[in-house]
């Protein structure tokens, strides 16, 4: 089977869960109306399934290859970049005046869902190149823009995101990479490692984006500035000129995504690799991290998008498969199972509410960047900065969680590559640990947007939780006004312990706040999707709607509160418990 767009969800979704209405008239958004949007994202699904889907199993299979430090992709992957940059697929959001289609980010939400959920390899290189157009058209120089940004958005040039040191991990403040100054630009010499898309052959120049410091920085995060280092030397006419001081030492053989190349880069080997700095010197990490924040929100969509693929993967092997004589009757294949039935239901619920949750996230950051009141755009700004890291974790764990139960669906046929199933896990793996693992983004939701503000965004969201549950009718109102309450609940609890005691909870917290939203959104599915049955009859998708927001209130809502009872009970337990105790019996 081929990937196929959740076309319907999706608009389902802007238009009932968003309001994509209303985003329609921010400023520079006027086009994006519903019917615009419907056009836009059909032809996406079109070139998801036709073009970038056939090619995911086989360059799985293929991956990336290094010889004299020039990194190959398969042979149709360079065909497939070429029909993305003519087609305008590279930066959907990105300023018209520089070449790009100027999308609402809720628009995009789903364009990029689609092309990660179809080819998840693939698509990164774009999502690098994405964040490298904000930090370059948030910080740079107007010279800077003008070499880089048109060539960036039209997909001519990629660009790449190097944070990371092997001596210092996540931990930026220990970056060493060096920037001397040497007249109009910096001389940089370091190593950077796991960097996505640091090297290929889909175009012939790479625009480095890369923290380093200056000899007389300061320590720490405060000594960080950001550069634009490219591959190859741009002359002042804009052509390309000689290669500059960068090469690539070696790619990763990791567990999945193996035809993304993952480059440890050398900089600065001949003397050093020339930059251009962006912005103000030491402020790096901070323009690092507003284009790190979108990517965050970028890998939760790519979370959704190989949920969704390992759902319909599960689902059509359920509808195809014989084996045993099933309970419901007249159907033969092994859907007819009930605890088949389960895992699908389960999959395809949490999918759909990650769905909404991160289309959300991506409306608040359109109206943060667009509203015209200043508190509107306070507002969802605060909203954005609270969700991003829900969306992040919860969503990547999600893919992971339905992955393997894909795997489950398909039986011993999951296990063996030849069905594809696996692969869905593989890839899956690395979402919940790059550009932030679980662990990582917890700690931020509950140090940086919790206990930071003293909860004010987070009571915002649980007052709009309390408007959405007036408004239901039946079960639902409950349904809600619980997710309210929990929420509520581990705030409380987070802000009335000591920093130390409410970061050990973090992640249970995180857990918590995305099962809670998740039935938050599942439950404006359910009164949107009454309405419409309500005014124009029921229609099979709007009824399966229902029928999978029950599962979702029955089958996974309840575990928000075992994670609030392991926040408020189990906090003292991790920290009273001494490191020697997870030593082994068989160590001495």
């Amino acid at each position: 089977m081929t990937y196929r767009a959740p076309l319907h969800d999706m608009q389902f979704v802007l238009e009932d869960l968003c309001d994509l209405s209303a985003i329609a008239q921010l400023p520079g958004l006027e086009d994006a109306t519903p019917d615009m949007a419907k056009a836009i994202l059909e032809e996406a699904g079109r070139f998801a399934r036709e073009v970038l889907a056939p090619m995911n199993q086989t360059g799985d299979q293929i991956g990336t290859h290094i010889a004299e430090g020039q990194v190959t992709t398969p042979p149709d992957w360079k065909s497939a970049y070429d029909k993305v940059v003519e087609a305008g697929w590279n930066s959907p959001t990105a300023d018209p005046e520089h070449g790009g289609m100027g999308l609402p980010h809720v628009v995009n939400a789903c364009i990029q869902e689609m092309f990660h959920g179809a080819n998840m390899s693939f698509q990164l290189c774009s999502m690098l190149t994405q964040g490298a157009i904000e930090a370059i058209q948030g910080y740079a120089s107007d010279d800077l823009k003008q070499t880089y940004l048109p060539k960036l958005v039209t997909g001519e040039w990629t660009g790449s995101m190097n944070l990371t040191e092997p001596q210092a991990g996540s931990n930026l403040a220990a970056v060493r990479t060096k920037a001397v100054p040497n007249g109009d630009h910096h001389l940089i010499s370091g190593q950077k490692i796991y960097i996505t898309y640091g090297d290929h052959d889909l175009t012939d120049n790479i625009v480095h984006l890369v923290l380093a410091r200056q000899p007389d920085a300061p320590d720490g995060v405060k000594g960080i500035s950001l550069f634009v280092v490219p591959k190859v030397l741009v002359n002042a006419d804009g052509s390309l000129g000689a290669s500059n001081d960068v090469r690539c030492v070696s790619i990763e053989h990791k567990l999945g995504i193996h035809t993304c190349p993952t480059c440890t880069l050398a900089f600065g080997d001949q003397g050093g690799a020339v930059g251009y700095m962006v912005g103000e010197a030491n402020r790096g990490l901070e323009y690092m991290f507003a284009m790190m924040n979108n990517a965050r929100l970028s890998v939760g969509i790519q979370g959704v998008g190989v949920a969704e693929h390992a759902t319909q993967h599960a689902t059509a092997y359920a509808f195809d498969r014989k084996q045993g004589a099933t309970a419901t009757k007249g159907v033969d294949t092994i859907v007819g199972h009930a605890d088949v039935r389960r895992m699908l239901a389960v999959m395809r619920a949490r999918t759909d509410a990650a769905r909404g949750l991160t289309c959300r996230a991506a409306a608040s950051l359109d109206f943060a960047a667009r509203a015209t009141d200043p508190d509107l755009r306070a507002r969802h700004q605060r909203r954005v900065d609270l969700l991003i890291p829900v969306v992040k974790a919860w969503s990547t764990e999600a893919s992971i969680d339905t992955a393997s139960l894909g795997i489950q669906v398909h039986g011993g046929m999951g296990y063996v590559e030849e069905t594809g199933a696996a692969q869905h896990l593989r890839d899956a793996r690395i979402t919940t640990i790059y550009e932030g693992t679980t662990g990582i983004q917890s700690l931020d939701l509950v140090g940086r947007k919790l206990l930071r503000d003293k909860g004010r965004a987070a009571q915002e969201l649980i007052a709009d939780m309390r408007t959405s549950a007036d408004a239901q009718t039946g079960p639902w109102a409950g349904i809600v006004t619980e997710a309210a309450d929990l929420v509520q609940s581990a705030l409380d609890w987070a802000l009335a312990q000591d920093t130390h005691k409410a970061l050990s909870a973090a992640t249970n917290i995180q857990e918590t706040f995305g099962l809670c939203l998740g039935a938050w959104v599942m439950g404006d599915a359910v009164r949107a999707a009454q309405f419409r049955i309500d005014a124009t009859g029921a229609t099979p998708y709007l009824s399966s709607k229902l029928a999978l927001a029950q599962v979702y209130a029955t089958h996974l809502f309840p575990k928000a509160r075992a994670c609030l009872s392991a926040v408020t009970d189990g906090a003292d337990d991790i920290l009273s418990l001494p490191p020697e105790a997870l030593r082994t019996n068989s160590v001495v």
